[in-house]
């Protein structure tokens, strides 16, 4: 802690509580100073502060000790009493004024930053603080129970041009113009006089003022009588001194010389009259009062015997009713004694002494219950502590006790209030306790008016600032405090530049509500001082208010317009927060090579084009392969690093609006901000993108005024020159309702080559507001990016285009694609072209993504009547396969006819197949590669894309399941399975075909139906059977199945008996082509082999529902073709068997056994020569026959050797007889006879089949009773010979060698008559 003398609380009480001299003087005084510009208080003031004075002091101790520090303070008896209230609230407001309009400067400077702020100490404070401090202090001078303010001495002043001046000096002392601390007996009369006799050295000679001088001297003393000669200087010859003067008379002009008359040597004899006062007859004068005074206290109330007489004496007014002031006190009572005594030796720096005398008093005082007197001795007794450093908690404690107790007694009390708060913050600031402070700054802004409040809170907040460590919430928080005082007082600059000072704290914070008030505010003071352009910079700080309620932000937007139309022009604002701009959702479109038929096809990814294009686009060199080859000019690097455009054509950029308010705001005349410099040659444009980007780098240092700057210069040149412009802009207007989000289109369209860069967008705010934006790069999201993937650019090359010259581009559509419709669903569709340029195009070719679903069509395709083309009986001829196009499972290339050409201002169509394969959401993607006839040097070739969103509904399911037939190897039943899910279409069958390997289809009874139901309705279900003959009598098979020389098959009408509908030829196109794909997508593990089958469903919508579903066409009958590919007809075996004989014999028994003779026709299907084993078992049980069920425990049915085969037992149902053996029921047979069949001749037979070839096995067996047995009980066994290709599972596995369980055969033997 420093000395705290040296404080600055110190400071001020070795300023403040100090001897006071009271002056009287006689006009013509005041008449001869005043010829300086000086009264004669003012002339004496620079002179009664001693700085290195030298006194010896001795009050009543016997060591003495020095001062080196004094000060007098001079009032006229008139100025001695207590201000004036009113008089003293107006001069502390003119104080405050008058610091405000000093720092008018600084409301047009930017707000202090928070790190200017931290960097502070309170030597930086404003001056004014202290100023206001201190005057506050004032206004409480000359109190009666305060003595440091009675005067000590009285200096009377008379001229030696007054008549009498020895009476002049008696009457001066008259108790009419004593003050009336006199005149009502608060102090003592008796004080030190001194008599000063003023000579005016411009009027006559001194011999006069010497003549009184004697004079006086014989009547007042020699030592109290004084003459002071002044107005010495001549005119213009002596040195200027008025600088004394200058603190003192604050009220001066700059052009007032103050004390022009008076020269060194009065100077002089000024400053000897002043020390001489102070050091000879008031500090001495002090001195012996000090004593006088301490004989008497001790006298009376030092000592035991004087203590309890007080207490005696004292006692019963502890019960008396509180009185403020307590009783009253004159000057000759103990009580103000021993406060004169107390006050005296404060100002004489006796702090112990004074210290005693107010711990005394301040006894008394309470016992009294006079609190206003307490309270002012407990301050005394605080500041004492201090001075003396100790104590501080005692010192402390004193502050509190004296604060509360004047905030106790009301409103008598609360200015003494205010100044005990203002030297305890003093206090604590001298201890570094800024957090404590800044809590009694607090306390003292509760107890002032408004603007004294005001004052007070704002040091508040610096207190916090100055905490360590700094307290910043609290800070702005009371600044805003501080400034909503200010307004309230009618002090608007004060409130604006607390404000300002807060932004600083609530800058970059989440303390949204906070920061707009603060806004707010400022905005308003502003403009209410007429300072607008600062003014509505600040509202527009708070116009995206989107957290406040809908009456704030109505408040808040209403009066942003009154301030703008207060200013009589349109406003102009850079990047205005009213609508938000999403950068991050930025979109820049536009087409080079790469044109667009549809926003849908802009949206998609750029490398789901690329790769659709891949094998499409031709590989172009950047350099020259001979000296004959022109170099493309758009090789170059920067004009590589542009984007490219085309005259004519417009570059779009989606722009999203958002409202964040609550309430609709109007905005118009939204466009793009661009300039192109336009060019001749290609070459120049391509050096002007480096040029311009290093002479306009929006993206650098160079600050947002000079980009608000350059984008009003680019928009006003646009607005004057809009006739002959290098470019055309799009505008739009649109209303946002309260949180509305909207997207706009803005569109450039440039007339001329050259470079164009897309600076920025303007937009209008309900009419009065214009707004500036410019783009920033790192959130411009490039809808085309050519090529790879390059790293982020900067905004200069981003946004900049090289506009070539105009060149052909086509228009394109898919005329009637429905954006539903049902599963299956064929029809014919158009492509139109329109080329709007004057020059033609060709060498066309085009790739689609989906040719499951979409195809091309052959050019006669515009002219047929569809579907009746596909009739069987039609003359029509319509060829699938294409040898111009490339048929892939995901891709479809196609190349137009080389003499096809689109010639300028023309349209061109061609028709396109759609067939709906899958139920769900479908993106197609097309893609149109056309050259130009005329070859440009910048761009060979473009490409149309072309993108569309189809929704796939269901409509039929459809299964096979296909299974060997046991009568017949080269039939197989098959179970079709058809279901409608759909919710409330019918479908009518019409026709079930074929496809692959010469299958027939014939139903399981010869001149049945296999569905005998046409009509299948919304959710039915429908299940049909049918017989699936293989009529090829080759040894082998042929070919692959992708050759249409293979697509041969039947075809057969489903319905009823009778329909004459004709049938549809699947192997012509589109059919033919859509199975190709559908085969192609239906690829499954056992596509190498040859047992499979193609089916195709072909149905139509009854008439009266054509108009009905969705995407259909009343006028035109509908086509659903349904795929159902790669369905197995083949086992996991190679080897198939069947064995034939009797089925019933007549034999009897009691003569001799039955011989059968039974033959197994075995057929190989694989490629490859199998070795066959035929074994056959006899099996004997304890009761001597082979039950059906033994025989299937012994043999059972694998579903992984054989499938579409059922064991079908008969044991519960027919019932065995025998005349010879008894009759039987179910399956038990007598334990005593023997076994009822066994196999005959060998048991095991061994054959060699080759590849696709079949071969009989005779076999025999012997029936020993009538009955009807299951011939199950053998197995066939084999082994493909290792040449060619190996046979595979179905699960994929190599499968070389096998055994397989005999299928079962029953035969009745009956007992003959």
């Amino acid at each position: 802690m420093v000395d705290p003398a040296s404080s600055f609380l110190g400071k001020m009480l070795l300023e403040e509580i100090t001897p006071v001299v009271m002056v009287l003087r006689t006009p013509l005084v005041e008449e001869a100073c005043l010829k300086n510009g000086l009264t004669f208080v003012q002339m004496l003031q620079p002179f009664c502060v001693f700085n290195n004075i030298d006194v010896p002091v001795r009050t009543v101790s016997d060591q003495p000790y020095r001062l080196h520090k004094f000060k007098l303070r001079l009032f006229y008896a008139s100025d001695i009493k207590q201000p004036n209230m009113e008089a003293a609230e107006e001069h502390l407001k003119q104080v405050v004024t008058h610091a405000a309009e000093k720092g008018l400067s600084d409301l047009h400077t930017d707000p202090p930053q928070l790190d200017d702020l931290l960097a502070m100490n309170s030597e930086l404070l404003p001056l004014w603080f202290k100023i206001f401090n201190k005057e506050l202090i004032q206004t409480l001078s000359f109190s009666e129970q305060e003595a440091f303010d009675h005067p000590v001495a009285c200096l009377l002043v008379v001229s030696s041009k007054d008549e009498q001046p020895i009476n002049k000096f008696v009457d001066l002392f008259n108790t009419n113009q004593l003050p009336s601390l006199l005149n009502d007996g608060v102090m003592d009369p008796k004080i030190l006089k001194h008599y000063l006799l003023i000579h005016d050295n411009q009027d006559d000679s001194s011999e006069k003022a010497t003549n009184v001088l004697t004079e006086m001297r014989s009547t007042f003393g020699i030592n109290d009588s004084r003459l002071l000669c002044i107005n010495s200087a001549k005119d213009g010859s002596e040195e200027r001194i008025g600088s004394l003067w200058t603190p003192y008379k604050t009220d001066a002009s700059p052009s007032q010389d103050l004390g022009c008359l008076l020269n060194v040597n009065d100077v002089s004899e000024i400053k000897d009259l002043m020390q001489d006062l102070s050091s000879k007859h008031i500090i001495p004068h002090m001195e012996q009062k000090i004593r006088v005074l301490n004989q008497q206290v001790s006298a009376t109330r030092k000592g035991f015997r004087n203590q309890i007489r007080n207490l005696w004496w004292r006692k019963g007014k502890e019960e008396a009713p509180d009185a403020h002031n307590g009783p009253m006190y004159t000057f000759s009572s103990i009580e103000s004694q021993i406060r004169v005594l107390g006050d005296y030796a404060f100002m004489l720096r006796d702090y112990e002494l004074a210290l005693s005398n107010y711990r005394l008093l301040s006894t008394d005082y309470k016992i009294d219950k006079a609190w206003k007197r307490y309270a002012g001795v407990q301050e005394l007794m605080g500041l004492t502590y201090f001075m003396l450093d100790q104590s501080r908690k005692e010192a402390e404690n004193c502050m509190e006790n004296a604060f509360s107790t004047y905030l106790k007694i009301g409103s008598i009390g609360q200015r003494n209030a205010t100044r005990c708060g203002l030297w305890w913050v003093e206090m604590l600031k001298a201890k570094d306790q800024y957090k404590e402070a800044a809590g009694v700054y607090f306390r003292i802004s509760n107890e002032e008016p408004s603007l004294h409040a005001a004052v007070m809170l704002e040091q508040a907040s610096y207190c916090y600032l100055f905490s360590s460590p700094p307290m910043l919430r609290k800070f702005g928080f009371h600044l805003v405090l501080a400034g909503n005082r200010y307004y309230l007082s009618d002090q608007r600059k004060h409130a604006i530049r607390t404000y300002r000072s807060a932004l600083s704290v609530y800058k970059g914070n989440s303390w949204s509500f906070i920061k707009d008030h603060v806004h707010f505010h400022i905005g308003k003071w502003y403009a209410f001082l007429g300072i607008f352009d600062v003014a509505v910079k600040h509202m527009l700080e708070i116009l995206a208010c989107s957290h406040q309620s809908v009456l704030t932000q109505e408040l808040f937007l209403r009066d942003f317009f009154q301030i703008v139309e207060k200013m009589g022009k349109t406003f102009e604002v850079f990047r205005l927060q009213l609508p938000v701009i999403n950068m991050s959702s930025l979109k820049v479109v536009f087409e080079d090579h790469r044109t667009y038929a549809s926003i849908a096809a802009v949206n998609v990814r750029e490398s789901l084009w690329q790769s659709l294009e891949e094998d499409m686009v031709p590989s172009l060199p950047i350099s020259r392969t001979n000296w004959l080859d022109s170099q493309p000019k758009y090789s170059s690097r920067n004009y590589k690093d542009s984007n490219v455009c085309v005259v004519g054509e417009g570059i779009k950029m989606d722009i999203e609006f958002k409202n964040p308010l609550q309430i609709p705001i109007s905005v118009s005349g939204v466009s793009l901000i661009c300039r192109l410099s336009a060019r001749s040659e290609m070459v120049e444009a391509a050096e002007l993108v480096e040029k311009d980007a290093q002479a306009h780098p929006y993206e650098s240092a160079s600050g947002q005024n000079n980009d608000a700057e350059e984008l009003r210069k680019l928009t006003s040149n646009w607005e004057l020159n809009s006739g002959v412009s290098p470019f055309t802009l799009s505008e739009v207007d649109f209303s946002l309702r309260g949180g509305e989000t909207t997207v706009v289109q803005l569109t450039v369209n440039p007339k001329v080559e050259g470079v164009l860069k897309v600076i920025g967008v303007r937009w209008k705010l309900s009419d009065s507001v214009v707004s500036y934006f410019n783009f920033d790069c790192d959130h411009v999201k490039k809808k085309n990016v050519r090529g790879r993937k390059k790293p982020m650019q900067s905004s200069s090359k981003n946004l900049n285009f090289v506009v070539i010259k105009s060149l052909p581009k086509l228009e394109g559509c898919i005329c009637h694609l429905p954006g539903k419709i049902y599963a299956g669903d064929t029809r014919r569709l158009v492509l139109e072209l329109k080329n709007q340029s004057d020059l033609s195009v060709k060498n066309m070719k085009m790739k689609i993504s989906h040719p499951r679903f979409v195809i091309p069509g052959n050019l006669e395709d515009l002219n047929i009547d569809f579907p009746s083309c596909l009739e069987k009986n039609s003359n029509s001829e319509h060829n699938g396969v294409q040898p111009n196009s490339s048929k892939q499972p995901n891709s479809f290339l196609f190349s137009f006819p080389e003499d096809t050409a689109i010639q300028g201002g023309t349209t061109f169509f061609w028709p396109f197949w759609l067939r709906a394969a899958v139920p769900g959401r479908i993106s197609l993607y097309l893609s149109i590669y056309y050259e130009m006839k005329k070859l440009s040097s910048e761009m060979r070739y473009r490409i149309l894309r072309m993108h569309y969103d189809l929704e796939v509904l269901p409509s039929l399911d459809l299964s096979f399941q296909i299974s060997p037939c046991p009568s017949n190897l080269q039939e197989f039943l098959v179970r079709m399975d058809v279901v409608n899910r759909t919710s409330q279409e019918s479908f009518q069958l019409h026709q079930l075909s074929s496809v692959g390997y010469h299958w027939e289809i014939s139903p399981l009874q010869p001149g049945g139906v296999i569905c005998p139901l046409q009509l299948l309705i919304a959710g039915q279900a429908l299940s049909c059977f049918f017989k699936l003959k293989n009529c090829r009598k080759s040894s082998s098979f042929e070919g692959s199945a992708s050759s249409h020389s293979l697509l041969q098959g039947r075809d057969v009408r489903l319905g009823p008996q009778g329909s004459n509908k004709a049938l549809f030829n699947v192997f012509s196109s589109p059919l033919a082509d859509f199975h190709h794909y559908e085969r192609l997508h239906q690829i499954t593990s056992i596509q190498g082999l040859q047992g499979t089958v193609d089916f195709i469903l072909i149905s139509q919508l009854p008439e009266n529902q054509a108009d009905h579903v969705p995407g259909g066409q009343s006028d035109l009958l509908q086509l659903f073709s349904h795929h159902s590919c790669h369905c197995s007809i083949a086992s996991t075996s190679p080897v198939w068997w069947l064995m034939n004989g009797p089925r019933t014999v007549h034999h009897n028994f009691s003569v001799s056994f039955c011989e059968i003779r039974l033959c197994v026709t075995i057929h190989n299907s694989s490629e490859e020569a199998v070795s066959i084993r035929i074994s056959t078992v006899d099996i004997t049980s304890s009761d001597g026959q082979l039950s059906d069920v033994a025989a299937a425990a012994q043999y059972p049915m694998s579903s992984e050797n054989q499938a579409g085969w059922h064991d079908v037992s008969l044991g519960k149902d027919i019932k065995v007889t025998s005349d010879v053996l008894g009759t039987q029921s179910g399956k038990g047979v007598s334990s005593d006879v023997m076994a009822p069949f066994v196999w005959a001749a060998s048991s095991s037979t061994r054959v060699e089949l080759g590849p696709i070839s079949t071969i009989e096995v005779p076999l025999k067996v012997c029936v020993f009773a009538p009955g009807t047995y299951n011939l199950s009980n053998y197995s066939v066994h084999w082994e493909v010979k290792l040449s060619g290709d190996p046979v595979f599972a179905g699960d994929g596995t190599r499968q070389l060698s096998g055994r397989s369980p005999g299928h079962p055969y029953y035969i009745t033997a009956l007992q003959s008559p």
